[in-house]
Parts: structure tokens; C-alpha cells; sequence
């Protein structure tokens, strides 16, 4: 009994066969190329500047997962597969326990979306015909650098301005007055030690003598700072 005939019986018996050699291999290098590509736009451009390993994380193990869950989905009931994969992954989004950053949202839909591609980019035999379709090698490759390219360009900054920005809660109102804005910037430098380019006032608080304000400075070492969000102590800390 040969390899054909014991994948048709087992299939007969089991509803499913043993082993398919081309659907496979077309599922491992599709495997590998969409996890290089995953862990190089998360570990190199994302993490340098956040060090969220829990994002980078979620991030690699999401993308991975969805790439196989939209995988074996593929076939005939795709269209009803894929809404009801998005229907999940958006009912994630929405009944999370914590916001998610703009940023991280940003990453995080950005790798499902090439999850999503690397997935259904595949060709297909027509044996009447005798030709194939699809999408080949060379294109995902294509799709996958210009995945890349994207994160490497955006996050350089030559392309996008590296300025940063902290809210800070001021208790000095007498220097809020548009006339000493350079004493107000003076001393917000010394007492933040960074080097300001602009500032913004905001609510003012006279019967406790403070104000709002939003400095903004440049430091590249800064952008991605994820902690500068919370307005007080987080849970997780």
C-alpha cells in the first residue's frame, strides 16, 4: 500500500488524511518568513524604544496565533472564518481591562494585518487548466519588506520629528503669564533637567496655586516612553 492509497484510507475512516506534503511545505515557509518578519519589526524597531517585553510578547504570540488559526480556516468557509476571527479580535480590543497605547495599538494591528497576508498568500493548482495562481514566494517576500521598511521608516528619525511631551502639574502660577514664559521655561528646565522647546498651559488651579502644563522636548531615547500616559499610580505597579 503506498503513501496515496493510506492517505485515502485514513481519510475515509478519520475525515481527515495524514500527511499533504504541498500544503506543508507551503505552510512551514510561510511559517518562518512571517516569524522572522514578526520578531524583526518587534524586537528591532519596537523595543528599543518602549522595553515593554509584555507588548513585545503579545505581540509575537497574537501574530503567530492568528496566522495559524487564519491558515487552517482557509478553504471554503473563509469568508464566514475570517468575520468571525476579526469579530474576536476586535471583541478583545474593545473588552480589555486596560487602555493599550495608540503606539502599541498601532504595532499590534500592523503584525495581525501581515499575519492575515502571509496566511492566505498562497498559490493554487488548477489541473484542468493546468496553470497556477495565487500569490508566489517573490511577492510575499515583497509584502513582508515593505512591512519592514514601514516600521524602519517611521521609527527613524529622519523621517518623524523625535519630540517628546510630559504633562506636569506646576506650582508656581505666578510665572504662567505670557510675558515670563522664559523665566516659566527657565525654571521648568532646571527642575526637569531637560531641554525644552515648547510649552503649553493649560487648566489653572489659584485656590491651590498650581497649573497644568505640557512641555515638550526633544530626546529620541524618550519616544515610545509608554509610562508617560498615567496620570497616577498604576495597577500593575
Amino acid at each position: 500500500m503506498d503513501f496515496t492509497q493510506i492517505n485515502y484510507v485514513i481519510g475515509n475512516l478519520f475525515g481527515v488524511t495524514l500527511f499533504d506534503p504541498q500544503q506543508f511545505i507551503s505552510l512551514v515557509i510561510r511559517f518562518v518568513i512571517n516569524l522572522i518578519v514578526v520578531l524583526l519589526i518587534a524586537r528591532k524597531y519596537y523595543y528599543p524604544r518602549s522595553h515593554r517585553r509584555d507588548y513585545m510578547f503579545i505581540f509575537i504570540l497574537m501574530s503567530m496565533s492568528i496566522f495559524l488559526l487564519v491558515s487552517l480556516m482557509d478553504g471554503g468557509g473563509m469568508q464566514l472564518g475570517a468575520a468571525m476571527g476579526l469579530f474576536a479580535i476586535f471583541g478583545i480590543m474593545r473588552f480589555r481591562t486596560e487602555a493599550v497605547p495608540i503606539r502599541e495599538m498601532t504595532y499590534l494591528f500592523m503584525l495581525i494585518a501581515l499575519s492575515v497576508i502571509n496566511a492566505l498568500a498562497h498559490g493554487d493548482y488548477h489541473p484542468k487548466a493546468d496553470y497556477w495562481d495565487g500569490v508566489g514566494i517573490v511577492t510575499i517576500l515583497f509584502v513582508n519588506a515593505a512591512f519592514v521598511c514601514m516600521a524602519a521608516l517611521f521609527e527613524s528619525s529622519k523621517v518623524i520629528s523625535q519630540e517628546c511631551s510630559k504633562i506636569i502639574r506646576y506650582d508656581n502660577v505666578n510665572l504662567i503669564s505670557p510675558d515670563k514664559r522664559e523665566e516659566l521655561k527657565a525654571d521648568l528646565e532646571k527642575r526637569t533637567g531637560l531641554k525644552i522647546t515648547r510649552i503649553e498651559v493649560g487648566m489653572l488651579d489659584y485656590l491651590k496655586d498650581s497649573a497644568l502644563i505640557r512641555i515638550y522636548y526633544d530626546d529620541p531615547s524618550d519616544v515610545g516612553n509608554s509610562i508617560a500616559r498615567y496620570g497616577r499610580m498604576p495597577k500593575e505597579m
